[in-house]
């Protein structure tokens, strides 16, 4: 591969572009040096490039990218330019969620942020967004944030059909693809002067992908600086259950009666998984503690803690495929084009941007 000699390889993105693959320095080395016909780059090389140190151009560059699948424009970006790594960056994950996995999880974030910013400034400069700080004191709760919200983006009153399809008619980024890993559901990054992002898992049931996108929206909003992170986590569920479920609304549901036949019925009305709807009945006062209790132990003796029944239909993200339709008609793009904006060769960017895989793995509801 032919590179111009004025490409010089961004250390930082040679750090994000490596752990976004999930590798080490030694998985790198091994990989280029198999590209290399067997020659041995050294870990020592590596890690001088990544530090800095080295000059990456011209074919080291191009090896590197052919072994990361990258391009080499991407590789060469200051990573600050497109508000990479900027802004405080909020989960939906488990503890069990080791920090390997996190800093993969990160880079991914990261390169995603990348990848869209690059296709969307294509088109236009800057996108204008609907998101704005709504503070929690004392006196406004969490929920009032999600009544403050759904008023402002004019939610009408009930369940929210399409919540992928709000957040991003709000201005939103909205990504999902696997992140290969059953300990995260979601994480989001609003960096200042940019737009929010939210990074969802492809592996997760549709009711569970609804609540995460909620809960990280609750974040976004609500959580523009560090605090108590089991404080924030606590705020963010309150958010999203009212976001999705308003008590003003539900709580006639939730009167009719909480069995399980009925919350499968609740659960195809409100997209959201039976085990949310026990715990937000709780929440009302609908149901006692022994009754809660009762109705956790039931599901779990009938497996639906692990794969609960009835489907939530998956929700897809529009605003990049529609992206890369405008791309087409306005410039002349094709997808291979379009990809290569992206950084990505063809085949990676229509799995990411351009069709969102399911999955029917079981998964554990003992969130909502």
């Amino acid at each position: 591969m032919a590179i111009e000699n004025d490409l010089v390889a961004h250390p930082a993105m040679l750090v994000l572009a490596r752990e976004s693959r999930g590798w080490t320095q030694a998985d790198l080395v091994a990989a280029m040096s198999k590209l290399d016909g067997g020659n041995r780059i050294s870990q020592g090389y590596v890690s001088r490039s990544e530090a800095g140190r080295l000059a990456v151009r011209g074919d080291r560059l191009a090896l590197f990218a052919a072994a990361l699948h990258y391009t080499p424009k991407m590789l060469c970006s200051a990573s600050e330019l497109r508000g990479v790594g900027v802004g405080l960056i909020h989960h939906r994950k488990r503890a069990s969620l080791g920090m390997t996995d996190l800093r993969r999880v990160h880079a991914v974030l990261a390169c995603t942020r990348w990848q869209v910013d690059a296709l969307t400034e294509a088109l236009h400069p800057r996108c204008d967004h609907r998101f704005r700080p709504v503070e929690v004191t004392d006196i406004d709760s969490p929920q009032d944030a999600a009544d403050t919200v759904r008023e402002e983006w004019g939610v009408a009153s009930g369940p929210i059909k399409d919540l992928v399809g709000l957040l991003e008619d709000a201005g939103a980024l909205v990504v999902v693809r696997d992140l290969q890993t059953a300990a995260l559901d979601a994480v989001s990054q609003w960096p200042p002067q940019g737009t929010p992002l939210f990074l969802l898992n492809s592996a997760a049931p549709g009711d569970r992908f609804r609540f995460s996108l909620a809960h990280e929206l609750g974040h976004v909003v609500m959580h523009t600086r560090p605090g108590d992170a089991k404080q924030q986590e606590r705020e963010a569920d309150l958010f999203a259950s009212q976001f999705l479920m308003p008590a003003d609304v539900i709580i006639d549901d939730l009167q009719q009666g909480v069995d399980l036949p009925k919350l499968l019925a609740l659960k195809d009305r409100w997209g959201t998984s039976m085990a949310a709807l026990i715990r937000r009945a709780y929440s009302l006062s609908i149901i006692k503690e022994w009754q809660y209790r009762n109705l956790m132990v039931e599901m779990s003796a009938l497996g639906y803690r692990t794969r609960e029944p009835g489907q939530v239909p998956r929700e897809t993200p529009q605003h990049v495929a529609q992206v890369v339709t405008r791309l087409a008609r306005q410039q002349n793009l094709d997808t291979a084009q379009a990809a290569n904006l992206a950084g990505l060769d063809p085949e990676e960017f229509h799995e990411i941007y351009l069709c969102v895989p399911s999955s029917d793995a079981p998964w554990d509801s003992a969130h909502p």
